[in-house]
């Protein structure tokens, strides 16, 4: 993959995607098979009051688009991954106070499907508040991220 088409990559899943934007997803990096992402706190990640603690579906959701984008920096602009599988084992809660990051690899990467972990924490990777295994089918199709002005 070039730097080209992982800039691209990277503008697509921050600005592109609506949800994303909505929840101030950013790319930290995006390697061969690896990737990760974070989302920053805020107060309308709530999913619980009395804790209060992250929503388990601000989670998956990370865990879900690190995923693909590990995959996506796998088999490039040459297939389209779309999930197929998602589990996620919830830890610990969440502290709304504090950024998430998701770190995802590819742990196989076939003709058709495409399986992730993903490890999601807050202030240290070795303390998860998450784990998380996808499934992605890869589709083969040279797909083109247009600008903004061609949607």
């Amino acid at each position: 993959m070039t730097d080209d088409e992982r800039s691209k990559i990277i503008q697509f899943v921050e600005e592109r995607v609506p949800f994303n934007r909505f929840l101030g997803i950013k790319v930290c990096w995006m390697g061969d098979g690896e990737a990760e992402m974070t989302i920053p706190s805020k107060p309308e990640l709530t999913g619980d009051p009395f804790r209060p603690a992250v929503h388990g579906g601000v989670i998956s959701a990370l865990a879900d688009m690190v995923g693909g984008l590990a995959v996506f920096a796998t088999v490039g602009s040459s297939q389209i991954a779309s999930t197929v599988d998602l589990r996620v084992d919830y830890l610990r809660p969440g502290d709304v106070n504090l950024d998430i990051f998701a770190k995802a690899k590819v742990i196989r990467a076939g003709n058709r499907v495409a399986a992730t972990q993903t490890v999601l924490y807050q202030s240290d990777f070795n303390t998860p508040i998450a784990t998380a295994n996808a499934v992605y089918n890869l589709v083969n199709q040279n797909w083109k991220i247009h600008k903004p002005e061609d949607a």
